[in-house]
This record gives C-alpha cells, sequence and structure tokens, in this order.
C-alpha cells in the first residue's frame, strides 16, 4: 500500500479524495504546503501525492499548475472528489448557539446562502480541517466550524448540519503524481503544456492539429511565464492516451508547431460522482 502525500492537516478534503480513489486503509502524509508534496515524492518519503488543480465552481488552482511545470513528476490518475461541506461545532453546541462561523474563504463563499440564513459572521481560515482542529484544541461556544465530515469524526466535533454548499454541483478535481507512467487504460485523458511561438495564427495551428484529427480538448487554459514576462503557457488536456496513433500524430505536429511541449502524463480518465453519492468517512492511519 503506497503512502500518499496531501496538503493540509487530517480531515482536509485532499484526504478524503485519497481515500476514495485508493480506499480507506491507505496511509496519508499531511503537507504544510503544495511544494512540500512534490518534494516528498522526490526525496522518497511518499510514493504518491494528491494535488488538487482546479474546482468545478472556483476554476484553477494557478499554483498547482505552476508546480507541475516546475517538476518533473507524472500524472498517474485524476480522482473527482463531490465537495460535501459539514458545519460543526464543540460537543453540546447547537445551531443557535452560534454567532460566527470559521473556514478557508473558498468554501465561505461555497455556503453563502446557509451563512447567511443563520446571520453568523464569516470568519477566513488558512483552511478547512485547519480550522476544526483549532476548534478542537481552542473551543469556543459561538463559534461553528465548516469543514469535511471526516474533520468532524477526527477531532471530535458535533456534526450539526451536513451538505450545507450552496450547490451540489460542488466538485474539485485532483491529480495524483507519482514518478512512472500508469499502465494503459481503456479510456485515458492526457495532459501536456506547451508554449506558441510569436506569430500569427501559432496558436490556432497548435490547437489545429487536434481538431484536424477530431480530438476531444476538455481544458485549455493560459497561464503567464514566471520568468518571462507577457509570454503565456497554456495547459490542455484532451481525451485520448499519447500513444494511440492519431494522438501521436497530433504530437508530432504540436512539435513542429509550439515553441516548447512538456507532457504531464497520460492516465485513466475519471467520472464525475453523482451528486446524491456521498463520500467515505473513514479516519485511517497518518504519518504525520
Amino acid at each position: 500500500m503506497p503512502v500518499v502525500a496531501f496538503q493540509g492537516v487530517r480531515g482536509a478534503y485532499s484526504e478524503n479524495a485519497i481515500f476514495q480513489f485508493f480506499g480507506p486503509k491507505t496511509k496519508t502524509l499531511p503537507c504544510p504546503s503544495l511544494e512540500k508534496i512534490f518534494e516528498t515524492i522526490e526525496s522518497g518519503q511518499a510514493e504518491l501525492g494528491m494535488l488538487p488543480v482546479e474546482n468545478a465552481l472556483t476554476g484553477s488552482h494557478p499554483r498547482a499548475y505552476e508546480l507541475l511545470m516546475e517538476h518533473d513528476l507524472r500524472i498517474q490518475a485524476e480522482v473527482i472528489l463531490r465537495i460535501q461541506h459539514t458545519l460543526m461545532a464543540t460537543p453540546g453546541t447547537k445551531l443557535a448557539d452560534l454567532k460566527r462561523v470559521r473556514s478557508s474563504q473558498q468554501s465561505l463563499n461555497q455556503c453563502e446562502k446557509f451563512i447567511n440564513r443563520h446571520n453568523l459572521e464569516q470568519i477566513p481560515a488558512f483552511d478547512t480541517a485547519g480550522s476544526a482542529r483549532e476548534l478542537a484544541e481552542n473551543p469556543e461556544a459561538d463559534l461553528g466550524v465548516i469543514a469535511s465530515k471526516l474533520a468532524a469524526e477526527i477531532y471530535k466535533l458535533d456534526i450539526l448540519q451536513e451538505e450545507i454548499e450552496d450547490t451540489p454541483f460542488n466538485y474539485t478535481r485532483f491529480f495524483v503524481l507519482g514518478n512512472e507512467d500508469p499502465p494503459r487504460a481503456q479510456r485515458s485523458k492526457t495532459s501536456l503544456i506547451f508554449t506558441a511561438r510569436h506569430l500569427p495564427g501559432s496558436l490556432y495551428h497548435c490547437l489545429g492539429e487536434f481538431a484536424e484529427r477530431n480530438i476531444n480538448l476538455t481544458k485549455i487554459e493560459s497561464r503567464p511565464r514566471r520568468n518571462r514576462p507577457w509570454q503565456y503557457l497554456f495547459y490542455l488536456d484532451f481525451e485520448g492516451h499519447w500513444q494511440d496513433p492519431v494522438a501521436e500524430a497530433a504530437l508530432l505536429g504540436l512539435l513542429r508547431q509550439a515553441g516548447f511541449v512538456k507532457m504531464l502524463g497520460s492516465y485513466p480518465m475519471a467520472t464525475t460522482p453523482h451528486p446524491d453519492e456521498r463520500n467515505i468517512l473513514v479516519p485511517q492511519e497518518s504519518l504525520e
């Protein structure tokens, strides 16, 4: 069973994603930052990492994509986790007792209707599970926390209400990272990074290599190059494996058209869970 690194503390949504994909007995390694995920894999402390890359409501995680450019790890798989926000408080606290609620700013935004309906003051924090741990260590009678159901169990907080998010279609996409390429799957997706030459029609011709071969692009996004002002990297996902004949031909064409190409990996394509599905609640072994 591999050790899987994630950013945050125990009970983070990234740890939920690990249990969903690998199973409830997986050993996890909490990391203080996204950068540390990459470092623990490269140093051998963990075999794999779970990296959040985008949310269906709030978009991509810019730092995650920058790190994929800076390091040479390979994408092993993608995981799509339905985010189910839970309101929790210290044991014995009732919803009517609460005056404030703490969580990450993103989570607070995603539960805004519930928060406003109960007239709660928002207290932004660095992350969700960290907020739960802090409340358990420093109880406050009028303070609630929004985090995962797993965090409530780990830190022994009372669950006051589940699924308080404004919309059920709240998903986060993760990449499983490792040093090797995964086995070829029946349904694959490929991710890469490229730059277009500074010429008229350059991006058009790069993307045309895929359009001409009827390859479906599932994502394309531009990000500034951190070392070259006003130049951009393009992050692209397409359906298929890089070893498929049509994909090979498209990639060869892209190499001719682009200024730079970096493959991130071909990996099994994930299925988006139905909004009615429940995440597994499994407080398990951690290497923290």
